[in-house]
């Protein structure tokens, strides 16, 4: 058995990917996931429809690498931190899963800071909004009252994607520590967090290691997936935990910038580094931990650009016109609240928009200027982590716009950071080694990075593009904040 697969419910695909004991890909898959929008500022996800893709990704990524089933030595699962499952006494889901971008909860997030905002960061690291699961089931309480009273069990989402393949139900510190009810000193479920909103503390999954094995793959799961009944599974961790520890990044100080549905910036640091609005997560290294601090909309920015304009040539079309327009988009600029934004301005009534539009733009402008405004974005997180401290030299990128050699230099370009990419960045990979560390592949996390995480590119910034990016930021900060009130008068019609 010398491979372990890894699996990552992302935000918009279900995806697997088999890897061997020197972290090498063998085959990997994946299937579409859908998210729907009942309301504007809402996103929910049906955890059906990951079961489902179970289905579809893991068969495809055996038949991939071209190997037996029999040779999976184990299985780690991740997916995005605070989706909330509500399960009831007899196994069935209760109502779709909030997804992490839903800005819902905005009312209650701001009550429960006002009630215990110290006490929440003292206690859970972090400062409530509406990612975070607490307020999003104070929302239910509020709205859905007859959901929360039928919950028997509370799932994290990469927990009840294990719970499809094993039956079992648990959780990591790291996605106890995303629903903002843990307590980091005792690295358990905290009672003083769970009185604020009444929350009934049975109905929280037990923590256990990240590398633990929890269960193992049951014969309905077996007859799904194709994969060997009784094949251990760890209890893995959330997505960006995994991503982080995936791409090498296990000293304090190394940063990376995820370029995948939402844009995440993070960084590795010695102990805790408590910095609200700034999160801060455990991190697979004892003793270590990270922060992040991201945007909304990243990849599902590119995505919906394609969908509008380049549906026909798709995102290959997408980077290869926008590799054909000099820096700064002739004037074009881009702001991609899609859904409002996180990090640095917490509005979920923010708007997108392309400003500086004349005769003279064309598509490949309009490509050019969706990278950059992404970056601009990154830029905007990153200045303000900067001004609460936080020092920030290399940075690795992650997800799948780390593939596009224009944006990652376009990223170098406006945040003047060097930027290095590592041969395979996707959160499964890092399941799949924390799979290998949980069965004995790998002795440590640490040997699992040194036999497996290795450079393929590297770029640095260009000083006259980070001159010119430089001016154009701060008509990008000028813009955002001359709009943002008509954003809210739009939001109010």
């Amino acid at each position: 058995m010398r491979y372990t697969l890894g699996i990552d419910l992302g935000a918009g695909s279900l995806k697997a990917m088999v890897v061997d004991a020197t972290g090498h890909l063998a085959g990997e898959a994946s299937c579409p996931i859908t998210t729907y929008i009942p309301q504007p500022g809402q996103a929910e996800q049906n955890p059906a429809d990951w079961q489902a893709a179970l289905g579809v990704a893991v068969p495809a990524a055996l038949a991939a690498a071209g190997i037996a089933a029999t040779e999976i030595a184990a299985i780690g699962v991740s997916a995005g931190a605070h989706i909330p499952v509500l399960v009831d006494a007899s196994g069935e889901v209760i109502r779709p899963a909030i997804m992490w971008s839903d800005q819902r909860s905005l009312a209650e997030a701001q009550a429960l800071h006002a009630k215990a905002g110290d006490m929440m960061i003292k206690t859970s690291l972090n400062r409530v909004n509406p990612t975070w699961t607490l307020a999003m089931l104070a929302w239910l309480q509020n709205h859905e009252p007859a959901s929360i009273a039928r919950t028997a069990k509370l799932f994290l989402a990469k927990d009840y994607v294990r719970y499809c393949l094993t039956g079992t139900w648990e959780t990591d510190f790291s996605d106890a520590i995303g629903t903002l009810m843990a307590d980091d000193a005792t690295k358990n479920w905290s009672t003083e967090i769970c009185a604020l909103i009444g929350w009934n503390m049975q109905t929280l999954p037990p923590i256990k290691p990240a590398t633990a094995i929890v269960g193992s793959v049951t014969a309905a799961a077996a007859a799904l997936t194709g994969l060997v009944a009784g094949t251990p599974l760890i209890c893995g961790a959330n997505d960006t935990t995994v991503e982080f520890f995936g791409v090498g990044a296990i000293t304090p100080g190394i940063g990376a910038v995820k370029l995948a549905t939402a844009g995440v910036l993070f960084l590795a640091t010695a102990g805790q580094s408590v910095h609200p609005p700034v999160s801060c997560y455990p991190h697979i290294i004892k003793g270590l931990y990270y922060t992040a601090t991201g945007t909304n909309s990243c990849a599902s920015a590119h995505r919906w650009l394609r969908d509008t304009m380049f549906a026909t040539g798709g995102f290959a079309e997408m980077d290869a016109l926008a590799a054909t327009i000099p820096p700064g988009s002739g004037g074009l600029i881009f702001h991609p609240y899609l859904q409002g934004e996180r990090a640095p301005y917490w509005d979920p009534h923010l708007r997108a928009d392309f400003i500086g539009l004349t005769i003279a733009h064309t598509r490949a402008h309009f490509a050019r200027a969706l990278y950059e405004g992404i970056a601009f974005s990154i830029r905007d997180v990153l200045q303000a982590a900067q001004a609460l401290g936080l020092q920030y030299g290399t940075i690795r990128l992650m997800g799948g716009g780390a593939k596009s050699p224009t944006w990652r230099q376009i990223i170098a370009d406006v945040t003047g950071l060097e930027v290095e990419v590592m041969e395979t960045t996707d959160a499964s990979f890092g399941a799949a080694l924390l799979a290998g560390v949980g069965v004995g592949v790998f002795a440590t996390p640490e040997a699992a990075v040194a036999s497996c995480v290795r450079r393929v590119a590297f770029g640095s910034p260009d000083a006259a593009h980070h001159a010119l990016y430089t001016k154009q930021f701060a008509i990008y900060k000028a813009a955002q904040a001359a709009l943002a009130p008509l954003s809210h008068r739009l939001g109010s019609l």
